[in-house]
């Protein structure tokens, strides 16, 4: 009993480390004559791209206010609010409020480059191998599993502060005072530090994950360096190679299944007559 265990965890063990070898041998058909160093730095410069193209426009006046994709909404509870305001016609008080909102965004997104550039230099090999393989909106994700907790932390006292001097706690006091006085309503008094924060941070990794998609696909040259053209040349290779298994896959099976057909054909037919 003893030499059996012994003879199987000798065999597990072998086919684990040639399951290895093969595993990194395709990975290294993959990614070829790619250095570590080139992968990191070629991740590291998507993600700066990123950053530069994308979270830099949403600290602009309007980054977020006239830009669809982000553009922060009334929450649920205040939609209703927003209806009455409109129907009593006071809608300009409405879009006065919302825009202050999106106003505190812009202002808080400004602290979220330096928490960034920080996660990107903690960038590993193995995080930079899997963000590179790893499809569509990878590195976002990298980077929102990095920073979320800091940057929440970071952004509610701006927002807060922010919400302040844009006026839009007063304007928001005074809605809220209006519309809790008027007949027949539930009152309201929501967290809008903690909404606008949370929007802020969507916003934010949206944006990122925006312009990282049109560097992995190409997208109007978005790979504008030779490092970026190399990097992620080799996940090109990696989506044309699982394609062409993909399709090998198929089509092998299309032919056992027809095969199969065929004696089931022969079957019925000889046990038919």
């Amino acid at each position: 009993m003893r030499r059996i265990l012994i003879s199987t965890c000798l065999l597990v063990g072998v086919l684990g480390t040639n399951y290895t070898i093969h595993a990194q041998g395709k990975l290294g058909n993959v990614l070829g004559n790619l250095s570590q160093d080139q992968i990191g730095k070629g991740l590291k410069e998507a993600l700066d791209k990123g950053i530069q193209q994308q979270v830099a426009q949403l600290a602009k006046p309007d980054g977020f206010f006239k830009n669809e994709m982000v553009k922060i909404m009334l929450p649920e509870e205040l939609q209703k609010v927003d209806k009455t305001l409109r129907a009593m016609g006071m809608g300009s008080v409405a879009d006065q409020g919302l825009q202050l909102l999106n106003r505190a965004a812009e202002d808080a997104v400004k602290e979220a480059t330096p928490i960034f550039v920080q996660a990107i230099k903690e960038l590993t090999f193995t995080d930079a191998k899997n963000i590179l393989l790893g499809g569509q909106s990878s590195a976002t994700t990298y980077l929102k599993e990095k920073t979320s907790k800091q940057l929440a932390g970071k952004f509610a006292p701006i927002i807060e502060e922010s919400l302040s001097q844009v006026g839009a706690t007063k304007v928001w006091e005074g809605i809220f005072t209006k519309y809790n006085s008027l007949p027949l309503v539930s009152p309201v008094d929501p967290n809008l530090t903690n909404y606008v924060t949370e929007k802020t941070m969507d916003g934010v990794f949206t944006m990122i994950s925006v312009e990282e998609n049109k560097i992995r696909g190409n997208e109007d040259n978005a790979r504008s360096t030779n490092l970026l053209k190399e990097v992620f040349g080799k996940q090109d290779n990696t989506a044309t190679t699982s394609t062409s298994s993909s399709k090998k896959t198929t089509t092998e099976t299309s032919k056992k299944t027809e095969k199969t057909t065929e004696k089931k054909k022969s079957l019925l037919d000889l046990f038919g007559k």
